[in-house]
């Protein structure tokens, strides 16, 4: 039986990890419980951060959104701030694993978890998101496409906690869209996915645009030039297709047991093409 600590601040968290400095921190637990019971890490004890207020809450501030890292997928899907100033996350979030995933997983563990197949990644590096990481003696900010270096590696040091994420308002995007291709309709893990981020004009005309694709790369995948090749374009089936072959020239996918490079190299292309059927 491990040792699990339950601390209610961030004072008493920063002393349970001096009195066990070996020990695994955790939220939610999706993923790090998974991992003990393969038998993959096997940490002298735990804490979880649940109970600390300071890591919980959705608030507006300034020009952006504070969320904080323990707060669950169910609770931001729930959030009316969500759902009107970041309805591109609220997408992501619907699809994102099962209900009883998105009730027990936190958004700063999917962040920290590192998966270029995380749902909520894409929409955050559209979004231009930072994290917040605290010790002891201060609190850094840091964009979120630098803090995630590869699967599961992120550039949290030893003594870090993530405590929230800054996300800037998406005013100004009349076209917000999350897609993801699985083996199925449910419960899926991305074969590759798409967050889009648009503005058009009155007449038609793509003001500013911002893409990122999930599952294509060791980490989330941003393509400028494609994003470039829409700008003062009308979002029309030639205009896609010449961004398309553009993302596809990008992404740098693997094969494994969902799918094959080719495959999803194709996908990354063909889910910006599904920009023509989204509603506006």
């Amino acid at each position: 039986m491990k040792k699990v600590l339950l601390p209610r601040t961030l004072c008493e968290l920063w002393r349970h990890w001096q009195d066990e400095p070996g020990a695994a921190i955790y939220a939610g637990g999706t993923d790090l419980l998974v991992q003990m019971r393969n038998a993959a890490v096997h940490p002298p004890a735990l804490i979880c951060l649940e109970r600390i207020a300071e890591l919980r809450g959705i608030e507006t501030e300034g020009d952006g959104i504070r969320i904080g890292a323990c707060a669950t997928h169910a609770q931001l899907l729930e959030s009316a701030l969500v759902q009107q100033r970041l309805p591109i996350l609220a997408q992501a979030l619907a699809v994102l694993g099962s209900p009883p995933i998105r009730n027990m997983g936190t958004i700063g563990g999917n962040i920290c978890t590192a998966s270029p197949a995380g749902d909520t990644l894409p929409p955050l590096y559209a979004l231009d998101a930072e994290v917040e990481l605290c010790r002891r003696d201060g609190v850094k900010h840091m964009a979120l496409q630098d803090f995630i270096v590869s699967p599961g590696q992120t550039r949290i040091d030893k003594g870090e906690v993530l405590t929230a994420i800054w996300v800037p308002k998406a005013e100004g995007y009349n076209l917000q869209h999350y897609e993801k291709a699985g083996q199925r309709q449910a419960l899926a893990v991305s074969i590759a996915s798409l967050a889009a981020l648009l503005r058009l004009s009155a007449a038609g005309l793509v003001e500013k645009v911002r893409l990122a694709w999930g599952s294509v790369g060791p980490t989330i995948v941003t393509c400028p030039a494609a994003e470039e090749a829409l700008v003062g374009k009308r979002l029309t089936l030639e205009t896609l297709q010449q961004a398309a072959a553009l993302v596809r020239q990008s992404v740098t996918p693997i094969s494994d047991v969902r799918a094959d490079a080719a495959y999803r190299r194709a996908l990354a292309g063909n889910l910006l093409l599904r920009l023509l059927a989204v509603p506006r």
